[in-house]
């Protein structure tokens, strides 16, 4: 069986974790399946297929497709149809890419890829999209996908919340949910950890510091915002310091902060003595195992929230915007602390319960490791997709024969 997965990108956010810890639990269950990446830029990702022994091929995106966005309907559509001509002109390239692999499965993963994969799937490939967003939050992507959902075979959505939304825009469409996973191993509280003071230039934490920390893309509704206003409600006698981690890693215009913004922003409230920027980090369990705290702050609703899963694992103590998608496998107050989407005040009381209740961060921390290796271990995810794929396949292939086998039953009847 040949897969080849499409990736709108080659830094690391969420959806690319997600695709290298598919790859390697399908390469550890199983060897002989071949696997294939084109993405759309070098980056971290190529090195990843390299270590996993994956294929990867680089076709890069006009930068007419890559900077599109979806802020606004109306204007995301006007940039689409300036971009046709070079949209075309790379379909074309990547038609004769696919071609040469000749997959049984396409799966692309993210929302400018499953367009494209539409267009440059070959005949007889099933195509799944992998959706890691809700789409209805996307008002160009929504109508787009609504209308090129027949042409899906499979979207597999990363959490139920997220295959609901799914199914209220691409009516009709054959849903499933696997919800993301991460490696235990590489995520865990032993092992080596990073100098977060250090590595953001603060002055070292006096004991007892409470370190809470937010590791994130720069995406504006990713909660920056929130976390620092947060900050900026703590008592000033509560020994909490906290940290921005991560950077702008997209190519779309307008959709997120810069660490100049951010700066700006806590020097406005008060709170550039308290919180630490470190820019982008490659291994976040290193991050992870250098804080006492991690919040996730997200302002939307999140699909699924990756980073909810490394910290469980890290056995982490975590307070997490109410309706995340990873939380559907978890319980509010046994395995982690929630507060109110976008609102400073919660997120800044819950983070006040925490700082102050060494305990009640250990339990939560001691649960939420046990409940990752329950329900996050990434072994899970071969044993979920290879059966999908090979499903699709085979109806791929017997749907491809239908004209053939009738012409042939037809010339049969005649003789």
């Amino acid at each position: 069986m040949k897969i080849l997965y499409l990736s709108a990108c080659s830094q690391f956010g969420g959806a690319e974790r997600v695709l290298v810890d598919m790859l390697a639990s399908i390469r550890a269950a199983n060897s002989e399946v071949s696997l294939h990446v084109v993405t759309t830029e070098d980056g971290p990702l190529i090195s990843e297929c390299d270590a996993l022994r994956v294929q990867a091929t680089v076709l890069r995106l006009p930068k007419g497709i890559a900077r599109l966005g979806d802020a606004t309907s109306a204007q995301s559509l006007l940039n689409l149809l300036a971009a046709a001509p070079s949209i075309i002109a790379h379909v074309l390239r990547l038609r004769r890419v696919i071609r040469s692999f000749a997959p049984d499965v396409i799966h692309t993963n993210g929302f400018k890829v499953h367009v494209l994969g539409v267009f440059a799937k070959p005949r007889g490939a099933a195509l799944v999209w992998h959706i890691h967003d809700f789409v209805s939050s996307r008002p160009l992507m929504a109508r787009l996908l609504k209308h090129l959902s027949r042409f899906c075979d499979l979207a597999m959505a990363n959490s139920g919340a997220v295959a609901a939304d799914v199914r209220a825009v691409c009516t009709g469409i054959n849903v499933t949910t696997i919800h993301n996973a991460v490696d235990l191993h590489r995520f865990s509280s032993t092992g080596a950890a990073i100098d977060v003071d250090e590595l953001a230039g603060m002055r070292p934490s006096v004991p007892d510091t409470i370190r809470v920390g937010l590791i994130a893309t720069l995406a504006r509704w990713k909660g920056h915002e929130t976390f620092l206003r947060a900050i900026s409600l703590l008592p000033r006698h509560l020994p909490v310091h906290g940290y921005i981690i991560g950077d702008a890693i997209y190519q779309t215009e307008g959709s997120q902060h810069s660490l100049g913004e951010l700066r700006a922003l806590a020097e406005k409230l008060d709170v550039a003595d308290r919180v630490g920027f470190t820019g982008f980090i490659d291994d976040a369990a290193l991050a992870m195992r250098g804080l006492d705290i991690i919040v996730h702050a997200s302002t939307e609703r999140e699909p699924f929230g990756l980073v909810i899963a490394e910290a469980a694992a890290c056995g982490n103590s975590i307070i997490a915007s109410q309706g995340a998608g990873a939380t559907e496998l978890m319980h509010d107050g046994i395995d982690f602390a929630s507060h109110d989407a976008g609102d400073p005040l919660t997120l800044a009381v819950q983070i006040t319960h925490l700082a102050a209740d060494a305990e009640l961060r250990n339990r939560l921390g001691a649960s939420a490791r046990a409940t990752a290796e329950r329900v996050f271990d990434r072994a899970r995810l071969a044993t979920e997709l290879l059966p999908l794929y090979q499903t699709l396949a085979t109806q791929t292939l017997a749907q491809t024969a239908e004209p053939e086998i009738r012409e042939l039953c037809s010339l049969t009847s005649d003789i």
